[in-house]
């Protein structure tokens, strides 16, 4: 018989949100008793987007702009019921991207 577990990943622009939503994840599991491993932080997907500031005069003349995604990793060993119950009526922040898969 497999070992049945919930895998949470939680992505978004702002780090301070994913570990907001890490932690109230972390709060309400841990209140039913059931068994983290993690939170893991996965490496941050940073895109460099280089343009031209004046497109007619100052060719060499450019800005770049980043856009980073912060990622988190959280397993629910064992989940009961009571778990899977209390995970579904957790509010978290907007701006944050969560996937579970069982």
């Amino acid at each position: 018989m497999a070992r049945e577990k919930i895998r949470i990943r939680v992505r978004g622009y702002d780090h301070e949100l994913v570990d907001e939503a890490i932690r109230t994840i972390v709060k309400t599991a841990e209140s039913t008793r059931a068994k983290l491993a993690g939170p893991i932080p996965l490496p941050t997907d940073r895109r460099v987007y280089t343009v031209l500031r004046s497109p007619h005069v100052n060719k060499k003349s450019m800005e770049h702009f980043e856009r980073c995604v912060h990622k988190r990793l959280l397993d629910i060993k064992e989940p009961s019921s009571e778990t899977i119950n209390a995970l579904m009526d957790i509010e978290l922040p907007s701006g944050v991207d969560i996937e579970v898969k069982l």
